[in-house]
């Protein structure tokens, strides 16, 4: 059991599967850190200083200045700034995914092979060139 597991392991595409998940998760780690601490001050700015992580609703009906001071109430809270973080990383990860699919789609072309140069006699079955008017072989005239 243990070498069907190794043999299983070993194979190409588990092994590229393992890699693309730790390189996406070190991936969506970088992409978080850019929208919270680059895209959404940037945005908040545009949008009267608000502070997306701070964008809460107090379910008990009261106000508080920051989520932080509702958590430590212990008030239940929709934390849709939170959420909207979360989305914007999303649409970044995926805006990635595509880029990186589309350039690789660009450079995995497939190459039309060239035309044949040569045919077959239907009377001898012979390999001819393809531009040839009479077999070589048996002398029989070509179509073009």
């Amino acid at each position: 059991m243990f070498k069907e597991f190794k043999a299983f392991i070993m194979r190409g595409n588990v092994l590229d599967l393992a890699v693309g998940i730790i390189i996406g998760a070190a991936f969506g780690k970088i992409v978080s850190s850019f929208v919270s601490d680059i895209l959404t001050p940037v945005i908040s700015i545009g949008a009267g200083k608000v502070d997306f992580s701070n964008l809460f609703l107090a379910l008990n009906g009261e106000h508080y200045a920051t989520l932080e001071e509702a958590k430590k109430a212990g008030v239940a809270t929709i934390n849709y700034g939170l959420f909207m973080n979360v989305v914007l990383d999303f649409l970044i990860v995926a805006f990635a995914i595509f880029l990186i699919v589309r350039i690789a789609n660009r450079m995995k072309k497939e190459e039309v092979p060239p035309p044949p140069n040569s045919k077959e006699c239907p009377e001898c079955l012979s390999t001819i060139p393809s531009k040839a008017r009479k077999c070589a072989h048996c002398g029989s005239p070509q179509a073009a």
